[in-house]
């Protein structure tokens, strides 16, 4: 069994690795969100050096949700069609401020039971540098994504929370 280390080596392998990766999402049909940005934006975190996730997601994180993921995140149950947008940025550090550098990775989850059920009901793809030309998840969902997830199938497979 592969440990949450492990896990996190193989998902940022995953998503800094680009172009020979790239076929493995062929035909998953996790499509890019256009338009996010205008989205709600649910939360903003920053993981720094020395948390045990920093090698894959250190930086800036912004989270977005479309209004169907909103509804889920304000009941606690994510209905079909919610989707939420993990923007992943570089965290830049100078003259004593904190600020976005390059995007490293876009992912996103999309509520699809029916499509999905082999991984709680969502949908997971990522796109290295936020380039809808370089998805970097594919066929790898389950042990790149999904696998970490289970760690809160309590919340409906999703690790933020939306604060009023």
């Amino acid at each position: 069994m592969m440990t949450r280390n492990d896990l996190m080596r193989h998902v940022g392998a995953l998503l800094f690795v680009g172009a020979a990766t790239a076929t493995l999402a062929a035909g998953v049909g996790v499509p890019y969100p256009d338009g996010y940005r205008d989205w709600t934006h649910v939360k903003s975190m920053v993981i720094e050096d020395g948390h045990p996730l920093y090698e894959s997601f250190g930086g800036i994180h912004h989270l977005y949700a479309n209004d169907t993921a909103m509804a889920g995140y304000r009941s606690g149950s994510f209905p079909e069609g919610s989707v939420i947008v993990f923007d992943l940025l570089e965290a830049v550090s100078a003259d004593a401020t904190l600020s976005e550098g390059a995007r490293k990775v876009l992912g996103v989850m999309v509520r699809d039971s029916a499509a999905y059920s082999e991984t709680g009901g969502w949908g997971y793809e990522g796109w290295a540098g936020g380039d809808p030309s370089q998805p970097v998840v594919g066929a790898a969902a389950a042990e790149a994504c999904y696998a970490c997830h289970t760690a809160v199938e309590e919340t409906g497979f999703v690790f933020s929370a939306y604060r009023e």
